[in-house]
């Protein structure tokens, strides 16, 4: 457990390397990179309103396959269903 000797000695080693001057910046720019942090970890990942864009397939590839069980349009190369995961019906 720390104790006040212990954070005694702690302030004086501060001001020993730092200097009194520098020590109030030094606390000022540790708790602004605490506050951030904190901001940062509690805000979603992805802004409100931004919704997922569904899969869109150029109209060159050609004839569309679409998948058995969700009906997502499928890519000429792909095996499966990138959205269920089913395998990919075969053109």
């Amino acid at each position: 457990m720390i104790g006040s000797q212990d954070i005694m000695i702690a302030l004086a080693l501060g001001m020993i390397f730092f200097g009194a001057k520098k020590l109030p910046e030094l606390a000022r720019g540790l708790g602004e990179s605490l506050k951030e942090f904190k901001k940062a970890t509690t805000q979603p990942d992805e802004p409100p309103g931004a919704t997922a864009q569904p899969l869109t397939i150029p109209a060159s590839a050609g004839p569309t396959r679409r998948c058995a069980s969700c009906q997502t349009a499928l890519h000429g190369d792909w095996a499966h269903c990138p959205k269920c995961g089913a395998a990919a019906p075969v053109a």
